[in-house]
């Protein structure tokens, strides 16, 4: 099996095995698929859960998706080469319960080619990063422990690298280095190498993308019937409204949909269902949304 074949073939067996473990966990919300084609080539399939048990909204989204290098591209995206191909999940899942921590997800293999059809360059990219809302630092040393585990397995200096490389990834530069979240790994523009080939930074991928539901569903299934109040509700719609700012201002996943002509409903579909944009809003200091936003401000070390 050529590598476009066998990477776009895991994408959506992992597709299938998080939305069933998602709907498990939810008891209640199902996902509606939407599948759909781009004019320019390829296309995708995206699976949206809504107003469920656990879930206020998320997507679990597979693309694979191809075309001519447009001059945009270039300028903008410093690629060269004349077509190009991108294949990848992607997914986020808003909690209804702000206990519940938010998630995100993202591997995909990329190729350019020049114009015989020759791949000319190839890479890897992906990670999972954590946003809760109230710190559990035992939640967080789990998620972490999981993903160094899962880098452990092909290289030790994996997990440190990519931490950090997520921690200073997901950051509203705008507010002063704020992260978004409490991080985990991300690695982008990996390429094989002649002691590292595609076969290696697919079983790579395949590693990480399988550690999701071991990272994650512990802790939803922990924190999802933790009861909580207006104000717990109110919090969780102000920290959105930052995990918005960053998906809209800083991504760079977003802003390559957007350059590629690619599907606006998929790229939007990470956005929170409500959030709260409130002036100057300042947590009580010594406060448990005080401590969350804390440990936004700088980097931990969880593990």
């Amino acid at each position: 099996m050529n590598p476009k074949d066998a990477f776009s073939s895991y994408i959506h067996d992992l597709q299938n095995r998080i939305c069933a473990a998602v709907e498990a966990s939810d008891g209640k919300a199902k996902f509606i698929e939407d599948e759909w084609r781009r004019p320019e080539g390829g296309g995708g399939k995206t699976r949206v859960i809504s107003n469920g048990y656990v879930f206020e909204k998320g997507g679990v989204n597979t693309s694979l998706v191809y075309g001519e290098v447009t001059e945009a591209m270039r300028s903008q995206l410093k690629i060269s080469g004349a077509r190009w191909y991108a294949c990848g999940l992607s997914l986020v899942l808003h909690p209804a319960n702000p206990f519940v921590p938010t998630v995100h997800c993202n591997y995909r293999m990329f190729e350019l080619y020049n114009e015989n059809g020759e791949v000319i360059d190839r890479w890897f990219g992906g990670g999972t990063d954590l946003t809760p809302y109230y710190l559990f630092e035992d939640d967080a040393r789990h998620f972490h422990q999981t993903y160094k585990n899962a880098c452990d397995d092909f290289d030790p200096a994996f997990y440190p690298e990519f931490k950090k490389t997520c921690d200073n990834y997901f950051v509203n530069w705008h507010r002063n280095e704020e992260r978004r979240g409490i991080g985990g790994i991300f690695y982008d523009h990996q390429r094989p190498s002649a002691e590292r080939d595609v076969n290696w930074w697919i079983d790579f991928a395949k590693r990480c993308g399988d550690a999701f539901m071991e990272a994650y569903i512990p802790i939803v299934e922990k924190r999802k019937n933790t009861p909580y109040t207006a104000e717990h509700k109110h919090w969780q719609e102000i920290r959105r409204g930052r995990y918005t700012e960053f998906n809209l201002v800083h991504d760079r996943g977003t802003i390559f949909g957007l350059k590629t002509n690619g599907r606006i409903e998929s790229i939007l579909m990470s956005l929170p269902p409500t959030v709260r944009f409130e002036y100057n809003y300042q947590p009580v200091p010594g406060s448990e949304e005080d401590k969350l936003l804390q440990a936004c401000l700088h980097p931990v070390d969880w593990v």
